[in-house]
């Protein structure tokens, strides 16, 4: 009885983040992040994607589209999908989603409640107004309710400011040290049993379930814009965790080791790392410069080394986030 006590302690231990002391600074602003993050995202959903028919991805996604097949509100197909694959996950994989993704997912649930409850599923944006009845109405409004309500949409904008929202919200979630559960699971317990990447698995399971719009219509535009949405709300996802600033790591090979080293130092300002490099084919040794720096600088270095010697090997790789001295501080 008590070992398995014990277990149950351990296990429970495993989902709170033992690095971040509650009511601390840092705990507040992961929080913060998951409140405010969880609430753009399913604005992005009740009032963007939603009314549109639109499915980006994961349970939402799906919620989406059988709510449009049957009537039923998004909360109760919500919790009755999230529920199982949180159980049944940590099952299989263990609690590798922590308090904070259980706080998101929940939160998710009584903000989507509340906004379906006093708003609905009507459109924040469309074109122009309202039509009441089917007289003059233009061919391509759309009903939202089961009354004759029609409104004229539009797919683009509606798509780009869902996917902006989207994006902030999950990058906001997952800055917060949670992840966004729902079809991740799927895609984790497949992987565990399949050997297939996890990356290509969150592919194949988005993209299913955008295809599943067709249910609803065989209009070819909602998987369309909701694999739109699905590749804008990947974009800002990386700004909001990155940031705008990327940066170019460059490796040189000169023959002409101590000029470009010296253009380095004086034009740039910039530190350098050297090690002593062994070309394989004709077993040469030469030194290797090592530098990371922004994109504005790797213009000058580039020109600089264009004057030294043309004849240089530069490898240059994009590097989306550089912390330490010379850059930003290390942190969480």
């Amino acid at each position: 009885m008590e070992q398995t006590q014990n277990k149950v302690k351990a296990w429970f231990g495993q989902l709170v983040d033992p690095n971040e002391k509650i009511f601390s600074k840092q705990w507040f602003k992961s929080y913060a992040l998951i409140v405010f993050g969880t609430l753009l995202f399913v604005i992005a959903d009740v009032i963007f994607a939603m009314p549109y028919h639109l499915a980006p991805g994961g349970v939402y996604g799906l919620a989406n589209v059988l709510t449009a097949l049957t009537g039923t509100p998004l909360t109760i197909f919500l919790i009755s999908m999230e529920v199982p694959l949180l159980v049944i996950g940590s099952i299989i994989l263990g609690p590798k989603f922590g308090i904070k993704t259980i706080v998101s997912i929940v939160l998710g649930w009584v903000f989507t409640h509340f906004i379906e409850t006093y708003w609905g599923y009507e459109p924040l944006i469309h074109v122009g107004e309202f039509f009441t009845s089917v007289q003059n109405l233009p061919f391509d409004a759309m009903q939202i309710t089961n009354e004759a309500r029609y409104f004229i949409p539009d797919y683009l904008l509606n798509t780009l400011i869902a996917g902006l929202l989207y994006g902030v919200g999950i990058g906001m979630i997952f800055k917060s040290g949670a992840t966004s559960g729902g079809s991740d699971i799927v895609s984790m317990i497949i992987n565990k049993y399949s050997g297939i990447s996890l990356g290509t698995l969150v592919i194949i399971v988005d993209s299913c379930i955008a295809l599943s719009t067709l249910f609803i219509t065989p209009d070819l535009r909602l998987p369309a814009y909701s694999v739109l949405l699905i590749f804008i709300e990947g974009k800002i996802i990386d700004v909001v965790i990155d940031g705008f600033k990327s940066y170019k790591t460059v490796m040189i090979v000169s023959d002409n080791t101590e000029a470009v080293k010296t253009a380095i130092t004086n034009d740039l300002k910039r530190g350098s790392s050297c090690f002593e490099a062994k070309g394989m084919y004709k077993g040469v040794e030469r030194s290797m410069i090592y530098i990371t720096i922004s994109k504005r600088e790797y213009v000058q270095l580039k020109k600089a080394i264009l004057d030294i010697d043309p004849n240089a090997f530069v490898n240059v790789v994009d590097s989306s986030e550089v912390m330490g001295e010379g850059f930003k501080p290390i942190s969480a």
